[in-house]
């Protein structure tokens, strides 16, 4: 009979682990992030397995630690987090993400201790998180884009005191800078500026007066 308790429980904790882990996967699928539905449940009630395991292994005898194995839970979704990190052109992207994969672990460990209040608690402040300070975020900042340029020019080192007199009136901030080198001819310089659309329109008229054959793309600032 007790053995029959104990197997419920710990049903009803997994159970409760794909829930949680669940509710916040779907946020993230919604959003088209890296960590999705079933990363999120996996995460969360693989955390939640190691806690059951290691108070199974523990059994409350002496000079046992059942955080230890939790420890290298979080260890272990510290390299998946480092996974989804990405770094291209000086934007760093993902970071929300792995920080999603962090405290979904944290709540599966949280159900496998069984905390349930806890766990869904944080589970629905997670999900608050995620989607209410989005939309603050993007207010706050205006909708603010990382935008990426290219152009030629013959004297890099007098585009560059230009650039940065150009940006400094528009009060904005070179992000990166790069200058394919050719002696022979013009060089192709590539920059990267956080501004919002219209600061961009701005750049787009006055850029052409530095350079030639200007070039533009761009992307949302990433989570």
């Amino acid at each position: 009979m007790l053995t029959n308790s104990l197997d419920l429980i710990v049903a009803a904790k997994l159970l409760l682990a794909i829930v949680c882990g669940g509710a916040i996967g779907f946020e993230r699928e919604l959003s088209r992030k890296a960590a999705g539905l079933r990363t999120n449940v996996l995460i969360c009630m693989g955390s939640a397995l190691f806690m059951i395991v290691s108070r199974h292994i523990g059994g409350g005898a002496p000079y046992t630690d059942p955080a230890r194995l939790v420890a290298q839970v979080v260890t272990g979704i510290g390299f998946l987090g480092a996974g989804v990190i990405l770094q291209a052109r000086g934007s760093i992207t993902g970071l929300t993400t792995a920080a999603t994969i962090f405290v979904v672990g944290a709540v599966g460990i949280t159900i496998g201790e069984g905390m349930f209040g806890l766990a869904l608690l944080s589970t629905t402040l997670i999900i608050v998180v995620l989607v209410a300070l989005r939309r603050v975020e993007r207010f706050v900042i205006r909708r603010q884009r990382l935008f990426h340029y290219s152009l030629k020019t013959r004297d890099p080192a007098q585009f560059l005191e230009s650039l940065l007199d150009l940006l400094e009136r528009q009060n904005l901030q070179l992000e990166d800078f790069d200058v394919d080198n050719n002696p022979e001819g013009e060089h192709v310089v590539r920059l990267s500026i956080v501004t919002s659309i219209d600061g961009n329109r701005r750049l787009l008229a006055e850029l052409p007066a530095l350079g030639s054959d200007l070039t533009t793309s761009t992307h949302e600032r990433g989570d």
